[in-house]
């Protein structure tokens, strides 16, 4: 009992940080430029897709941001960031 409890809490804990970085995420003008600079560092040929994916991403979270739709350009900035890390 005392285990399983233990193990509950170790795996609350581990969840937390992934929770909180997705709350803290912002969609403004510096975040946009990270992401792209990011995006830009991908020279690998065999990513090309993934990159791809990601740059339609970043310009869908620029027009959402031009258009001062928050909820929507922190979609579509998660999104690229998913394309990127897809392996």
């Amino acid at each position: 009992m005392l285990k399983s409890m233990l193990l509950a809490a170790i795996l609350g804990c581990a969840c937390t940080p992934l929770a909180f970085a997705q709350d803290t995420m912002k969609c403004d003008e510096a975040t946009l430029a990270k992401m792209t600079a990011d995006m830009d560092a991908m020279v690998d040929p065999a990513v090309n897709d993934k990159k791809e994916q990601a740059k339609m991403e970043m310009q869908k979270a620029k027009e959402a941001l031009a258009a001062q739709k928050t909820d929507e350009c922190l979609t579509h900035l998660q999104n690229a960031m998913n394309a990127m890390k897809k392996s």
